[in-house]
């Protein structure tokens, strides 16, 4: 099934417009969580592609239960969605009315925790070794995602963590990934997962796991940035939207 999307980028070198011409299964949209203009992209795409289903990072699957049964009205679903752990979930209500099922792929904190410790593998379970988990990293992808997390702590927290950091992501992306295939068994394609840019990138996120089990589905993966904040990775296609007014992200670790 081909799909062509067509959607405004603001940011030279990015081209003004962009196309994107793709035959995908499972569609993922990359975010920086705080933006609106984020969020308002990821809404119009949903409606371009008319998936089966959404799949949120931000919801655990009782929460987007809750949510699939909300009127598909934005003040409603913006007043349904302050019921969420996640901090800002009521700033995805449009993303949300444009789901035609909401579904969510959130883990307890305690597995996350479990990893950060243990490893990814170990929590898992017994498709670890199908997922690619069992596996080490290479040792240049190992120390460059551990900058990345480093960077992402605003180095505040001793870099001998940032292994931990890093099994903690490999479990959610592939956790993410596994939820992703359950859905599009159920539902059929296209699926959409609605994520961060660190779980939407090609080269190291949920696009690895998904290749990996399931090499013969198609995968589109964008990310989203700000003028002087361009996602990490390789991505299908990128596109931006300006900053919005935010507190400094460090200021809690000083």
């Amino acid at each position: 099934m081909r799909y062509v999307i067509a959607f405004l980028v603001m940011l030279s070198p990015w081209p003004v417009w962009a196309a994107g011409s793709f035959d995908a299964d499972v569609v993922i949209l990359g975010e920086l969580h705080d933006n609106p203009g984020h969020h308002a992209r990821q809404a119009a795409l949903i409606r371009e592609i008319a998936p089966r289903a959404v799949v949120f990072e931000m919801l655990t699957p009782d929460e987007a239960a809750m949510l699939d049964g909300v009127a598909r009205d934005p003040e409603v679903m913006a007043g349904a969605a302050q019921d969420v752990a996640w901090f800002n979930m009521s700033d995805y209500a449009g993303v949300l009315v444009a789901s035609p099922r909401i579904l969510g792929a959130a883990l307890p904190h305690e597995q996350v925790r479990q990893a950060f410790s243990n490893g990814a593998a170990a929590v898992f379970g017994e498709e670890a070794d199908a997922y690619g988990l069992t596996e080490a990293l290479s040792p240049e992808e190992l120390e460059a995602r551990k900058a990345l997390q480093f960077a992402a702590h605003c180095e505040a927290m001793p870099m001998e963590m940032m292994g931990g950091m890093v099994e903690a992501q490999r479990l959610r992306d592939a956790s993410f990934a596994r939820s992703v295939l359950a859905v599009l068994d159920r539902y059929g394609a296209p699926v959409v997962l609605i994520t961060g840019n660190g779980h939407a990138r090609k080269d190291w996120g949920v696009p690895v796991y998904l290749a990996r089990v399931q090499p013969g589905i198609a995968v589109f993966a964008l990310g989203q940035g700000e003028p002087d904040q361009p996602p990490h990775g390789s991505f299908d296609q990128m596109a931006t939207s300006d900053a919005p007014e935010r507190d400094d992200p460090c200021a809690t670790f000083r």
